[in-house]
């Protein structure tokens, strides 16, 4: 259980570092994110059941556009420590219309990278240090500068990632009834599934309903209640080590919805 947790953000830089036994979570990633391990270890598993697992000292990019589950592991009595920076979408196309960067085509590789060990890394990480540990704050114009020099060590280290990072398109219409049926245990809104299937909203209900006969909301929960059944029951899993990962904030909302389709409690399979 979460005993304490700290949380500096500075708009596009981001130290993380809490005690606890463990965290997990799940997330959309809407921005590319460059990341370095300090402390602790990060476990992430996407859409295509994937595993990435990243040790203390570990550098990673996390793509855009990609469903994640995290599960972040403290060190023994320490504390885990993060450090993120955001490369947002403008900046990379202001970059790449100064620089004259472009990518020569559409990126479809993993959603996570990890980096090689590079000591630009980590001295431009080690940089950003003092302002998050200390909490000064930093200048909009030292930001923007510092999100430049990260693109910059980044394409100096590794050339190719100019395919991902100025790789601009947005998700196309794709297969909805394939997709949903590997993504249902995300816990994410109706209209970050619209748009990774490349749709509106509107059109993602309307196609939605011709598909599956039923709303998506309808759907999903039935979807989820249906794995969950097979886990507890053939699995032997515990309602308290499914519920998350299938994509239920709560325990208690979990059981009154099983409850309510299976005619008694989860605990009781």
């Amino acid at each position: 259980m979460l005993k304490q947790e700290k949380e500096q953000v500075l708009r596009q830089i981001n130290y993380s570092c809490y005690i606890a036994r463990s965290r997990e979570g799940e997330q959309f990633v809407p921005e590319h994110v460059f990341s370095y391990q300090i402390a602790g270890s990060l476990t992430i598993s996407d859409a295509n059941n994937k595993i990435y697992t990243v040790k203390e000292g570990d550098f990673r990019l996390s793509k855009r556009n990609h469903l994640v589950k995290f599960v972040k592991q403290p060190p023994l009595n320490g504390e885990y420590k993060a450090l993120s920076v955001y490369l947002d979408q403008e900046t990379l196309r202001n970059f790449s219309i100064e620089y004259g960067y472009q990518s020569d085509k559409h990126d479809t590789g993993d959603s996570f990278i990890s980096l090689r060990p590079d000591p630009l890394y980590k001295s431009f990480m080690e940089s950003l240090l003092p302002y998050q540990q200390t909490g000064h704050t930093i200048s909009n114009d030292l930001q923007r500068l510092k999100l430049r020099e990260a693109i910059l060590i980044l394409l100096q280290a590794n050339p190719g990632l100019k395919d991902v990072l100025f790789d601009f398109s947005d998700p196309g219409k794709i297969d909805l009834e394939g997709f949903m049926n590997k993504n249902y245990h995300f816990n994410v809104h109706l209209n970050r599934f619209a748009y990774l299937t490349g749709r509106s909203l509107a059109t993602f209900k309307r196609d939605f309903e011709k598909i599956f006969h039923v709303t998506p909301s309808r759907w999903l929960q039935q979807r989820r209640l249906q794995e969950a059944h097979y886990l507890i029951k053939e699995k032997g899993q515990a309602p308290s080590d499914v519920y998350l990962d299938l994509g239920f904030e709560d325990l208690s909302h979990f059981s009154f919805a099983f409850k309510k389709t299976y005619g008694v409690a989860p605990s009781r399979i």
